[in-house]
């Protein structure tokens, strides 16, 4: 087993329960924030390695993160909604005023990291200013630690069948505990919730309880996977050292981004039925 990786997961985690439980939304979000930026900064210096990409739209991108919780959701909606053309006019402009030192490819790994990282780690801005948001944004994260540390405990104990290119290390018994681990951490987590009052489970929420973190654990492991396959394609190891044993904040936190977008669209959808 790998100390440095239990040792900062030992560290992290409290300190990520204590923003959340403590943490007014404007707060968490310049957290969110910050750890977009960062992601960010790591995402740009693998892609560096393959492409050249304008990094200042890329930043920029961030504070719509921190804007969430801020500007009022009738305007949000619309920053949002603009954000998309706005920003892709703005890279095919870099192609045209470089008269094409700057390629297509450096604009679409661009806005690959645009959306890929500020688009869904919105979410969980997103996420927090819902009511009950901070249970979502908890949920979000169990369910994908869960999944990382079963599998990464019966990776190294019992996993013998590798089957991806993308992620060599990663095996199928790896994958299938990782299921099971957020499974019970998922439900066991949904049961704490219905006891303190904050939902209520009866019946088919049951049912949901099972097939949600199922659903949520195979999202997880596809983000993964994801984050992964830019790194394989820049050839790079990990995005970072920033945390011993884990790498960078954006191999820490794929999973969890990759799921954010989910959760978000299940409370919508439970508010609205």
């Amino acid at each position: 087993m790998n100390l440095k990786r239990i040792l900062t997961s030992l560290i992290g985690f409290p300190l990520v329960v204590l923003l959340i439980a403590l943490g007014n939304a404007p707060v968490i979000d310049f957290a969110i924030m910050l750890v977009a930026i960062i992601c960010m900064y790591e995402y740009i210096g693998v892609i560096a390695k393959v492409c050249n990409p304008i990094k200042w739209i890329m930043y920029l991108s961030t504070i719509i993160v921190f804007l969430v919780s801020i500007v009022p959701k009738d305007i949000m909606q619309y920053i949002w909604l603009f954000a998309i053309p706005v920003t892709l006019l703005i890279l095919f402009l870099h192609i045209i005023i470089s008269n094409m030192k700057i390629s297509f490819k450096d604009i679409a790994y661009t806005f690959l990291g645009i959306t890929y990282i500020t688009g869904f780690i919105m979410f969980m801005s997103l996420i927090i200013i819902q009511e009950k948001g901070k249970l979502g944004l908890g949920y979000i994260l169990m369910t994908a630690w869960a999944t990382d540390v079963f599998a990464y405990t019966a990776g190294k104990l019992i996993g013998k069948h590798h089957f991806s290119k993308v992620s060599p290390k990663k095996t199928l018994e790896g994958c299938i505990s990782g299921i099971i681990g957020a499974l019970i951490v998922g439900f066991i987590y949904a049961i704490i919730a219905s006891k303190v009052g904050a939902i209520s489970l009866n019946g088919i929420g049951y049912l949901y309880a099972v097939l949600i973190p199922i659903g949520l654990s195979i999202i997880s492991q596809i983000g993964d996977f994801a984050a992964s396959s830019i790194k394989r394609f820049a050839n790079a190891k990990d995005y970072g050292s920033l945390l011993p044993g884990h790498g960078g904040m954006l191999d820490r936190i794929d999973s969890v981004i990759f799921i954010a977008p989910f959760i978000y669209m299940i409370m919508i959808i439970a508010q609205n039925f």
